[in-house]
């Protein structure tokens, strides 16, 4: 069976996985609702409060490896946070965050204009008296609803959350969420597939 990489952009209030464990009564939208390509798996999680790129494929080994923390591959999030964060809150953000029991890599963080994204349906929670700010946060791992946890142990809870770009390496060539609406689905090009498979020549 040829191997199928493909690039999707989650819609808010989706789950990331094909299947829906919840009680009778409260069903809700998979990937399964998206995505016709039987035996793909996407390669890492969003939560369904979070929008954007995810990476799914029936390359095993190709999922191992993106999974394995050691390999540190960036991704990157666009945040709105209630308020305006103050450089002294970005500066613990890039240098490390402590949540729960654990204390975050240093990222990269910068504050970003609103950028040019599809409405959320809903809408986040407005209140006008409160403004609100866009970061840029790179990660290159993906704890558990890490980037919320971030934002919120400085101070400024994150509002709306969408990845827009997956790197399999420091160096390689990032994938983006660039020409794809909520809820569309492509394959990878060839270019593309080519620079996702450089990362076994790594060590």
């Amino acid at each position: 069976m040829p191997y199928r990489y493909l690039l999707f952009y989650k819609p808010y209030n989706v789950l990331s996985q094909f299947t829906d464990n919840s009680p009778p009564g409260q069903t809700r939208l998979t990937l399964k609702d998206f995505i016709p390509i039987p035996d793909v798996y996407p390669v890492g999680r969003l939560d369904h409060d979070s929008e954007g790129l995810m990476l799914l494929t029936n390359h095993g080994q190709l999922q191992h490896r993106l999974n394995d923390p050691k390999f540190e591959h960036p991704r990157t999030y666009w945040v709105q946070v209630e308020r305006v964060p103050t450089e002294e809150a970005l500066d613990i953000l890039r240098q490390g965050v402590k949540i729960q029991d654990y204390k975050t890599r240093p990222a990269r963080v910068s504050m970003i204009a609103e950028p040019d994204l599809p409405d959320r349906d809903p809408p986040i929670r407005f209140r006008k008296q409160i403004p609100t700010a866009w970061l840029e946060i790179i990660l290159t791992e993906g704890k558990n609803r890490q980037v919320r946890r971030m934002t919120a142990a400085v101070g400024f809870p994150t509002l709306r959350l969408i990845r827009v770009a997956i790197n399999t390496s420091p160096t390689n060539l990032p994938l983006q969420l660039t020409g794809l609406a909520p809820g569309q689905w492509r394959d990878l090009t060839p270019e593309e597939v080519q620079s996702v498979l450089k990362l076994f020549h790594r060590r």
